[in-house]
């Protein structure tokens, strides 16, 4: 590690190959406590490369325990997190919404770090039993529409420096892989970002696979559409702005779209916007980012059609229904 921390010291970036024996190391216990918080922390003090990028992931895929799960309209809605925006669990929500609409989700989600709800969190107050058993998770998939995958349980690596990230508290390098590792390998994804520069790295990648995707980054750093300003979203169809005025929303406060200032305060929110007792603005920005997800899945369809879709699924208690079937499952 010590090599491995002057290689920082001195500005030199790493090869993919040397990024990907890193972070197996990282996951085979090989660095102490105090090592590792100081690689993340040396680490993030400047910009990831795409060859890093790209070895991190490949250890984590490789490291990973798969689940496999046969759908083509398979996608996950994760963001990196990182924003320091602190909103409720809007990405977990639409999930349940998609869900709802007659999609099958699998959700990749961890503990917050750097906010103070994750999807984890919320999911767990909520009654939910994490699980890695791939039949469960099937059974999940079969009754509900929707599997939660709680990363830690998938991905050595995370359970390693899970203690380490509680105690940094501030973002680091495994935000930007959480949506990159679903282990269940959707063959579609919507992913936040918190910044232009992390959208490209992971537009470059993405164009490189086979799945179908939608990045996206809010113009003011949210990693998911807030209705607090424009988003620019990256696909196979490119690069695009996207203004609230052409999709029919006015603009919001980020006060509206605030999470709570406990897990059991997120929570809440969480189940009211489920059962239709949400503010029109959380209601409007869960939809929003459903039918984003749902348009990846079906890129021919125009937004408004794919946020019809979702109004139905959240305004029939559809959305409620897989939710209620999730949990009850446990």
């Amino acid at each position: 590690m010590k090599a491995i921390l002057n290689h920082l010291f001195e500005h030199k970036t790493f090869t993919r190959q040397q990024s990907k024996e890193i972070l197996i190391n990282i996951s085979q216990g090989k660095y102490n406590n105090s090592q590792m918080a100081a690689f993340m922390t040396a680490y993030c003090m400047r910009s990831i490369t795409v060859d890093e990028l790209e070895g991190f992931r490949d250890a984590m895929l490789d490291l990973c325990l798969p689940v496999e799960i046969e759908a083509d309209d398979l996608i996950d809605l994760c963001g990196t997190g990182g924003d320091g925006k602190d909103t409720f669990n809007i990405s977990t929500l639409a999930s349940f919404v998609v869900a709802g609409a007659g999609y099958h989700v699998a959700k990749h989600g961890n503990y917050g770090v750097s906010s103070g709800c994750g999807s984890s969190n919320v999911m767990e107050y909520l009654g939910y039993k994490f699980t890695n058993d791939v039949d469960e998770l099937k059974r999940n998939m079969e009754r509900s529409g929707i599997c939660f995958l709680h990363a830690p349980l998938f991905h050595p690596a995370m359970k390693t420096v899970a203690p380490i990230r509680r105690e940094l508290a501030v973002k680091t390098f495994f935000n930007m892989l959480g949506p990159m590792v679903n282990p269940a390998k959707p063959k579609n994804q919507l992913v936040g970002v918190y910044n232009l520069e992390l959208a490209r790295l992971y537009a470059y990648l993405y164009q490189k696979s086979s799945t179908n995707y939608t990045i996206l980054n809010a113009l003011d750093g949210y990693d998911e559409v807030s209705l607090t300003c424009d988003f620019k979203t990256f696909s196979a169809q490119g690069e695009q702005i996207n203004t609230l005025e052409n999709l029919g929303f006015e603009k919001i406060s980020p006060s509206d779209i605030a999470g709570g200032q406990s897990i059991g305060e997120s929570a809440e929110i969480f189940v009211n916007v489920l059962t239709g007792r949400g503010t029109d603005a959380q209601q409007n920005v869960v939809l929003c980012n459903a039918a984003l997800a749902i348009r990846t899945i079906k890129p021919e369809t125009t937004f408004a059609d794919c946020y019809y879709e979702a109004e139905e699924s959240l305004l029939s208690q559809q959305a409620l229904k897989s939710f209620k079937s999730l949990i009850n499952a446990n």
